[in-house]
């Protein structure tokens, strides 16, 4: 039943067992479960890696189970981190993936690929995306990364989102959280959800990215320069992996107006991201630009994260957040 959390049935049933039974030692769980000592002790060993059992106060080298409301939490948490390695792993794999459709194709119009069109420039870009509006039927779906918009690019946009909401087209976008401190961008928002739009904040975004009727997909070439090109993707399987991507972001992000709520561990949504990009490595100016703050913010944030942990190094600091089950442990 808990293989949904991650716990292999046969550690499931050593685990209920000991729940049952506090004083039996291997053999009496083998005798319990029917199962062989080597799997009992097996069992014990992934789930003292899972922090599912403890050794106990009373008897030398004895292990007591955690109690079972304690224990899910611990599952669920280490799954929610995994799936937010996964996506981070996917949102690599489309951005690279991305990065070499631009790059096969060079950028050159004579050259056809099935399901991939080529924009150069931000006049191209508009253009495209205008056409679409005016095709769109259905619904939208947008990544907004940018943190803090400029008030010309969202002046350009009303007119479009204007006419779509007319028409009664289900817009849903998904802001950065760090938006909330930019009061031109929450205007902008706020006039997209008084008109009937669905606005939801995250606290980082693969990329900007927009879906039309679940069939085309625009996306750009090079995510430090948006403006410069982009393209536009037709093919059913690409389509199918996008729409998954935005919906599982979508799932997690938080509705306008909630405030961010800590984890088990007292870290933001915004905290959270952070830390697991200073464990990949990443630069103060790359998280900045991941969460949409500045490069200071991003410097501030990541020396608190590292004065919170005890560390004195990056490294250290991401070791410590594993061992601390802020991050899930590495295969």
């Amino acid at each position: 039943m808990l293989t949904t959390l991650g716990l292999d049935t046969t550690s499931e049933a050593v685990y209920r067992a000991m729940l049952m039974h506090p004083q039996e030692g291997v053999a009496g769980l083998a005798e319990v479960t029917g199962l062989a000592e080597a799997d009992v002790r097996a069992a014990l060993d992934v789930l003292s890696e899972l922090a599912l059992v403890r050794p106990s106060y009373e008897q030398s080298g004895a292990m007591r189970a955690v109690s079972p409301d304690v224990g899910m939490e611990i599952l669920m948490t280490r799954q929610q981190a995994e799936l937010a390695a996964q996506q981070l792993r996917i949102e690599a794999s489309r951005a690279a993936a991305a990065q070499l459709i631009a790059e096969y194709s060079d950028m050159r119009p004579t050259t056809a690929h099935p399901g991939v069109e080529q924009l150069v420039g931000l006049d191209a870009i508009r253009g495209r995306l205008s056409s679409l509006t005016r095709e769109v039927k259905d619904e939208v779906m947008t990544f907004a990364p940018d943190g803090a918009h400029t008030r010309e690019s969202m002046e350009a946009s009303r007119p479009l989102n204007q006419d779509l909401l007319d028409r009664g087209v289900r817009m849903r976008t998904v802001y950065l959280e760090s938006c909330r401190n930019n009061q031109p961008t929450v205007e902008h928002v706020e006039w997209i959800s008084a008109r009937g739009g669905q606005v939801r904040l995250a606290p980082s975004l693969p990329t900007r990215m927009i879906i039309t009727d679940r069939t085309t997909v625009v996306i750009p070439v090079n995510g430090e320069d948006s403006a410069a090109a982009a393209v536009v993707l037709t093919g059913h399987g690409t389509v199918t992996a996008l729409c998954a991507l935005f919906e599982n972001v979508w799932s997690s992000a938080q509705p306008l107006g909630t405030s961010s709520t800590p984890d088990v561990h007292g870290l933001t949504p915004q905290e959270a991201t952070a830390i697991r990009l200073l464990a990949e490595g990443f630069t103060d100016e790359a998280i900045g630009k991941r969460l949409g703050v500045s490069q200071r913010t991003a410097r501030r944030t990541a020396t608190d994260l590292m004065e919170r942990l005890g560390a004195r190094s990056r490294f250290e600091a991401g070791v410590k957040a594993v061992q601390h089950g802020w991050l899930p442990s590495r295969p």
